[in-house]
């Protein structure tokens, strides 16, 4: 994992065919954000919702056609009741302050998860929100929430199983068709935001090949010149998938 710090000049700018396509952010942070300026935790969550328009904003100014945030997992379903309620409710405020915005900037969204122990409002406005934007394309926005990388495998699994195929028949880009991100490019660059150096459980099929990037910033102080940091730490990196490298210097070598 490349482990940033704040701040720092950016790598030179890229070619076009070094932009992530893909990227997932796991937006970490919130709750010490919040703590180190005496406030609750819940208002650390609130800020990083107001965060995420700055975020995607950017994402639509570089050129990213697809971007993963990592909202709410399965595994915070053990955090205190009242924390609990207050993430799911997140899910309501981020689609009541920007779903016109996102619709009128031809951003499609897309949830990742199960909707499943959600409040029958909370999944009528997710679907509603994913087909509302079904036919926009400038940026696919992923919404995980409720979410789980090995959650979403097994219910690949058994889609894949339940059309009885022979065992030969059962290939990657087959289950891979079976995911959440059904039809959509794996992830070329993780972003973790609050320093922990961990995937979380987070899209565990499609990074296997992604960059990673670990900021010190908490997700809420993420703006755009910190994701820029991210972008231009990745677009000078060399992606191999397990070949060897053909710089010189690797030659060399």
């Amino acid at each position: 994992m490349t482990h940033a710090t704040s701040g720092g000049p950016p790598h030179p700018a890229s070619s076009p065919e070094r932009t992530a396509r893909h990227v997932g952010i796991i937006m970490d942070g919130n709750g010490r954000w919040a703590l180190a300026r005496g406030l609750p935790r819940a208002a650390g969550h609130r800020a990083g919702v107001e965060n995420v328009r700055t975020v995607v904003e950017a994402g639509v100014e570089a050129g990213i056609r697809h971007l993963t945030l990592y909202a709410f997992s399965t595994e915070n379903w053990n955090r205190p009741p009242a924390e609990v309620r207050g993430l799911l409710g997140l899910i309501d405020l981020y689609l009541e302050r920007e779903l016109n915005a996102l619709d009128r900037n031809g951003v499609r969204l897309r949830h990742l998860g199960s909707l499943e122990g959600l409040a029958p409002a909370t999944r009528r406005r997710v679907q509603q929100a994913v087909r509302r934007t079904a036919r926009n394309d400038r940026l696919h926005l992923n919404i995980a929430f409720n979410y789980g990388g090995r959650a979403e495998i097994v219910r690949a699994a058994r889609q894949l199983l339940s059309t009885n195929p022979a065992p030969e028949q059962i290939t990657e880009a087959r289950l891979a068709a079976c995911l959440d991100t059904a039809g959509q490019p794996d992830l070329d660059l993780v972003i973790r935001t609050g320093g922990e150096m961990r995937l979380s459980n987070f899209l565990l099929w499609q990074a296997a090949y992604a960059e990673i990037y670990v900021s010190q910033v908490y997700w809420p102080d993420f703006d755009r010149a910190e994701f820029m940091s991210a972008l231009e730490s990745y677009a000078a990196r060399q992606r191999r998938f397990g070949r060897v490298a053909t710089t010189t210097r690797a030659s060399a070598a």
